[in-house]
């Protein structure tokens, strides 16, 4: 397998200097906040450049997706958002012509919202997008690498999951 050498950061500490650091630092979720925070933050600069979406909108645009009408109520469920919090950036989806807002001809209470022809193109640089950096973050491993480490992140999912479970119990 061969790899790039490794290039050091301020964010990616060698192990050597791991010692060094403040424990909070150490500790493997923080190391993992630091990787999701600077992937995030290179996200949301591509899909402003690409399709001129803040954070939020890229978020309700990438929710919606290829998928039929869905409630007001569930998109925010979708993007762990309440339903006021996502209503100024679906407004400025809607007047951007991006998302289409419906009256649900089953209970006209509910509103439904879904993607526009223009919206399904921001989608689809979102998504060429995405999978772009997701290549480029992931060819520095090799096939082998890749396994052992989605296992990995994986089986530390299954962990956090439980620990959380384990949390909500103690209330």
């Amino acid at each position: 397998m061969s790899r790039k050498p490794e290039k050091q950061t301020a964010a990616s500490p060698a192990a050597a200097d791991v010692a060094e650091l403040a424990p909070i630092t150490a500790m493997m979720s923080s190391r993992l906040m630091v990787l999701a925070n600077l992937l995030k933050r290179g996200a949301i600069l591509r899909y402003k450049r690409l399709a001129g979406l803040s954070s939020v909108e890229f978020g309700l645009v990438a929710s919606l997706g290829r998928r039929p009408p869905m409630s007001v109520i569930r998109l925010a469920e979708a993007v762990g958002m309440d339903k006021g919090q996502i209503s100024r950036a679906l407004a400025e989806l809607v007047a951007r012509k991006l998302v289409a807002k419906a009256v649900n001809p089953r209970d006209n209470r509910e509103t439904l919202v879904c993607l526009t022809k223009a919206g399904l193109a921001a989608h689809d640089a979102i998504v060429a997008g995405a999978q772009e950096r997701n290549r480029r973050l992931l060819e520095q491993l090799g096939k082998e690498e890749l396994a052992v480490l989605f296992d990995q992140i994986d089986r530390l999912t299954d962990t956090a999951a439980q620990m959380l479970a384990d949390e909500k119990d103690l209330k």
